[in-house]
C-alpha cells in the first residue's frame, strides 16, 4: 500500500480533528486536579438559604467533607457570601474551615471588584461548590473560565432549589468549558496514590 494512501482522507479533516487525532501522548497531569494548583470556592452557602436547597443536608455534608479534605492536603478553601445582610453568614460547619471569605453583590463572583485578587495567588485551577447551582455558582464558574482559570463544577457540591435547575447548569457549564467532577473524584486526584501522607486521613472522611 502506498504511504500516501491515506493523504487526501486527512486533508480532508479540519485542523482540530487532524490534532485530536494525533494527540495520544497526553500527560496524566494535564487531564487530573493536582493539590498544588487547585483553590475550593464554597459559593453562598448561607443561613437563609441553605433551609430552601434541595437534599440540603446531602449537599452540605458533601462539601464539608470536601473541604475537610482540601485542609489536609494544603488545597486552600474559600468562600463567598452574598447579600449577607439578607442572606446571613457562611453556615456551620463551614465557616470555621473557611480559610477566607469574600463578600459580593454580584451573582458572579468574578464580577466583583476585587475577586480575582483575593483568590490564593498562583493556582489556575478553582473547584466550585455551593448554592444556587444554576445562578451564583455557574455564572461564577462560566466567569472563572471566561478569565483563564481551570473552572470545575463539584456536582454533589452544588445545589439548587429545584433539581432540574441543578441538572440544566451542569448541562450548561460543561458547554461553556468546565469540568464537572464529584466530590471522590476531587480528593482521589488531589491524592494521587494510597502512599500520600494524609491517605488515612482522608480515607476516614470518605468511608
Amino acid at each position: 500500500m502506498r504511504r500516501d494512501f491515506f493523504a487526501p482522507a486527512l486533508r480532508a479533516l479540519p485542523r482540530r480533528q487532524m490534532a485530536l487525532s494525533y494527540n495520544f501522548n497526553l500527560e496524566p497531569s494535564t487531564m487530573l486536579l493536582q493539590a498544588s494548583d487547585s483553590t475550593f470556592l464554597i459559593v453562598d452557602m448561607q443561613g437563609r438559604l441553605m433551609p430552601v436547597i434541595h437534599d440540603n443536608e446531602a449537599v452540605l455534608n458533601t462539601t464539608h467533607k470536601l473541604a475537610q479534605a482540601a485542609r489536609l492536603l494544603d488545597v486552600p478553601v474559600v468562600a463567598t457570601e452574598h447579600h449577607s445582610k439578607m442572606l446571613g453568614v457562611t453556615v456551620d460547619p463551614l465557616r470555621d474551615i473557611v480559610q477566607s471569605t469574600f463578600q459580593k453583590m454580584h451573582f458572579s463572583s468574578t464580577r466583583e471588584p476585587g475577586f480575582e485578587a483575593w483568590l490564593p495567588a498562583a493556582r489556575k485551577t478553582i473547584l466550585v461548590a455551593g448554592c444556587e447551582a444554576h445562578i451564583c455558582v455557574l455564572q461564577t464558574v462560566i466567569g472563572l473560565a471566561d478569565m483563564g482559570y481551570k473552572a470545575v463544577l463539584v456536582s454533589d457540591a452544588a445545589g439548587s432549589r429545584k433539581p432540574a435547575d441543578h441538572h440544566a447548569a451542569l448541562r450548561r457549564a460543561r458547554a461553556h468549558g468546565a469540568d464537572i467532577v464529584t466530590s471522590e473524584m476531587a480528593i482521589f486526584e488531589w491524592m494521587q496514590t494510597c502512599e500520600h501522607p494524609r491517605f488515612r486521613d482522608v480515607l476516614r472522611l470518605v468511608k
